[in-house]
């Protein structure tokens, strides 16, 4: 027997509100977010070029990552803008959220404010993803400084398809088989990138190999953050994270520099300094460019990500246009002056960075497909109109 007209009709409604509630909202084309958009791409081309004058002046001896230091000092100081309260409850019974014996009402909604400070177990998630950060961008960077800007980039731009391999073994998202098409041919541009990086020395293959595994790390740091910033009673919002991430590595950070390289301060960087001609006011100019530009980066993505329209389709083109410009900018400033051939821009080079570039936009039009078909094209599910036994 068929359930009561009032009561499908109810759950047709509530589907119906699920439905919308789940489908993205449209973006269109505004001039802040097109301004976010391009300060992104700005400070993701600084980055690495920082990164290799810092080398090119004795400041990036891996052994002290400080301008490691530097570089979390951007994220860390997004912290200013927070306010110590995270919840705000609402209810519909008393202000305190609760039915007067203590105990949360089941018709309470807990939101989280953009701007306020997460329970301390949320803090204390975030900084164990810290922690895998820390480790993934020493390596990036460790690498960036061995094999160049230009391999950097190439590797750096297959970061989405990693994320979407975590995303699969541990969040369970399946993929269609053109998705899967564009992960295959973005390693098929890895292996390239790597091949070619074995002709150069094995220093640029070190390197390349510290920054394919180090993106690695980086995308299963990023797929854990989006599970504690979606999931769970003790979520955090992205600026918490963003922010609790940068504080933790620059303590760690700096307890590094207290502890093991204010001791071979010497070696590792007075010496080099000296050598390289490099002065203290150069070097907090390069040190400070580091902070600020990440600091730009980190503020301007996660705009980008809340207000640029396109989705992973326009993600993708930004990821291109980034490493195109790495590319342009390191053989015009570095090829011939810094280094070897690993600054210079070549045609396996150039093969490579299409190749992965292509996977990506293959990848990215696939889950846009998708995304039209689960949230524009389905209709509300047939298993609200229920059976009553």
């Amino acid at each position: 027997r068929r359930v009561s007209w009032s009561k499908r009709n109810k759950n047709i409604i509530m589907a119906t509100k699920q439905t919308a509630a789940a489908t993205p909202k449209t973006r269109t084309f505004t001039l802040a977010a097109i301004a976010a958009a391009t300060l992104t791409v700005v400070a993701g081309v600084t980055q690495p070029l920082l990164i290799t004058v810092a080398k090119q002046y004795g400041l990036a001896d891996p052994r002290a990552q400080l301008y490691m230091l530097f570089y979390y000092i951007g994220p860390a100081s997004i912290s200013l803008s927070m306010r110590s309260r995270c919840f705000s409850h609402r209810s519909s019974g008393g202000g305190d959220g609760s039915d007067g014996s203590g105990a949360a009402s089941s018709n309470n909604t807990t939101t989280l404010n953009e701007n306020e400070w997460p329970s301390g177990y949320s803090l204390l998630k975030a900084a164990g993803i810290a922690a895998i950060d820390i480790f993934a961008q020493s390596m990036n960077y460790t690498g960036v400084s061995m094999a160049g800007p230009i391999i950097f980039a190439i590797i750096y731009s297959s970061v989405a398809i990693w994320t979407a391999v975590y995303s699969r073994v541990l969040l369970h998202q399946k993929l269609t088989l053109s998705q899967w098409s564009g992960v295959g041919i973005v390693f098929g541009g890895l292996t390239l990138t790597c091949l070619h990086s074995l002709q150069l020395g094995p220093q640029v293959f070190l390197g390349s190999c510290l920054i394919f595994v180090g993106m690695s790390i980086r995308a299963l740091g990023y797929v854990i953050s989006v599970y504690i910033t979606t999931r769970g009673r003790f979520c955090i919002t992205v600026r918490a994270n963003c922010a609790m991430q940068g504080l933790v590595a620059c303590i760690a950070l700096l307890l590094w520099q207290i502890l093991y390289t204010r001791p071979r301060y010497s070696e590792l960087i007075g010496q080099p300094m000296i050598e390289a001609g490099t002065s203290r006011s150069q070097a907090l100019v390069v040190f400070l460019g580091i902070a600020l530009a990440n600091f730009v980066y980190s503020v301007s993505f996660m705009y980008t990500v809340r207000h640029f329209p396109g989705g992973t389709v326009n993600a993708g083109i930004l990821k291109g246009l980034q490493a195109v410009l790495v590319f342009a900018t390191t053989a015009q400033a570095f090829c011939g002056h810094v280094g070897g051939e690993e600054m210079c821009f070549n045609g396996a080079k150039l093969l490579s960075l299409v190749v992965v570039l292509g996977g990506l936009m293959v990848y990215g039009i696939a889950t846009e497909v998708r995304s039209k078909i689960v949230y524009g094209y389905r209709s509300v599910p047939d298993a609200f109109v229920e059976n009553e036994d």
